[in-house]
C-alpha cells in the first residue's frame, strides 16, 4: 500500500495517508478517467469532468472504492511544509 499511496499523491497532487493497515504487496490494477482530480498525469487529449461521459471510467475516487473496496476521505491534519523566509547570494571568498 505504501507504494500505491506515493502514486496517489503524485496523481491527485495533494498528500494521502495510508490508514489501511495493510502491509502485505498486492497487484493493483485501476482504470479511472482523467479529469479535474488527476493533476499529476500529463493530458493527451481534452480532460473534462468525469461525468461528461456515463459510458466512460469513472472519476479516481470512485474507481478506488468499487475497483478496489477502498474509500478515499478528505480530512484536514498536520502536514509537513518547508517555508523559507529569506535568501541571499553567497558572498564570493
Amino acid at each position: 500500500m505504501e507504494d500505491f499511496v506515493q502514486v496517489l499523491q503524485t496523481v491527485l497532487g495533494r498528500p494521502v495517508r495510508d490508514r489501511t493497515g495493510l502491509s502485505e504487496p498486492f497487484d493493483i490494477s485501476l482504470k479511472f478517467a482523467l479529469d479535474d482530480l488527476t493533476v499529476g498525469l500529463p493530458r493527451f487529449g481534452p480532460a473534462g469532468p468525469a461525468t461528461a461521459d456515463p459510458n466512460g471510467p469513472p472519476s479516481i475516487p470512485t474507481a478506488i472504492q468499487e475497483q478496489l473496496g477502498l474509500k478515499l476521505e478528505s480530512t484536514k491534519g498536520p502536514v509537513e511544509v518547508m517555508v523559507i523566509d529569506h535568501i541571499e547570494k553567497p558572498s564570493a571568498n
